[in-house]
């Protein structure tokens, strides 16, 4: 893949994986243009990042999404670049956390609906332009459960089906179709699981980005980067050791709900 000369938007991109690869990707001689839901995240990624332009979007809303395509297509006709990162991570006990309906599916519609909406949309522009690409973030929790996480893992396992899919159904076009599943990365994401990532090692933003774009210069469909690479592996070779390693902190959370109520 060409890593100038494009123009590239990015979703949720005032902060973590998002900003750091827009910094990155500008530093190249892209136009970059970074969506999120925060307008003062925004402007503060605006005043970090010389030349960065932002647009507020909630990719949750299908005519917010409709609103950034034809702000988009206005402002920025060149754009052939789409990468689609907007992500929420929540601990949720399906034991405790009652019959919000609504609530319950919030990550679906951020890190799934949005990002299938996002392509959909996007895929008719994207489709004549000379040099194209989408670039789907999952994560290494797409080849494993994570029960503490439990909407959050099956949100990344459905964007690595659908990531699939998508390359399959385009492999005749001028669309490249990218796959970047990171490891546990030291993002406010994760600050969250301090926790259950206690003693783990966190990769540092700027590692997953250097080996994103090593990945995009070499074409590589699938760019697993660190942990992730072993969470493949091991979902082939020793699918119950890796569930059972990633549902010690569900262990811990039952074994205290057990303690409240004897």
């Amino acid at each position: 893949m060409k890593l100038q000369g494009n123009t590239i938007l990015i979703t949720g991109g005032s902060g973590g994986i998002g900003l750091e690869l827009a910094s990155r990707l500008l530093s190249l001689g892209n136009t970059v243009i970074v969506t999120g839901r925060d307008q003062g995240a925004l402007d503060a990624a605006r005043r970090r990042l010389s030349g960065l332009r932002t647009i507020q979007c909630d990719v949750r809303d299908p005519q917010a999404i409709a609103a950034l395509h034809e702000r988009a297509m206005t402002d920025f006709p060149a754009m052939n670049v789409l990468v689609n990162n907007a992500g929420i991570m929540r601990k949720i006990n399906l034991q405790t956390f009652g019959a919000d309906l609504q609530g319950i599916t919030e990550e679906i519609e951020v890190n799934l609906s949005g990002s299938i909406r996002m392509v959909m949309q996007f895929l008719p522009h994207l489709k004549v332009q000379a040099h194209a690409a989408i670039i789907n973030v999952s994560s290494g929790l797409a080849f494993n459960p994570y029960p503490i996480a439990p909407i959050y893992g099956a949100t990344k396992a459905g964007i690595h089906s659908f990531t699939q899919s998508l390359r399959v159904q385009l492999k005749q076009t001028n669309v490249k179709v990218f796959e970047l599943a990171p490891p546990a990365v030291d993002t406010p994401l994760n600050h969250t699981f301090a926790e259950e990532l206690r003693g783990a090692s966190l990769m540092s933003v700027t590692k997953l980005v250097d080996e994103a774009v090593k990945g995009l210069e070499r074409d590589r469909p699938e760019i697993r980067v660190g942990f992730a690479n072993v969470s493949k592996l091991l979902s082939r070779v020793a699918p119950g050791f890796i569930l059972k390693q990633l549902s010690k902190p569900v262990d811990q959370m039952l074994a205290q709900m057990k303690q409240l109520s004897s």
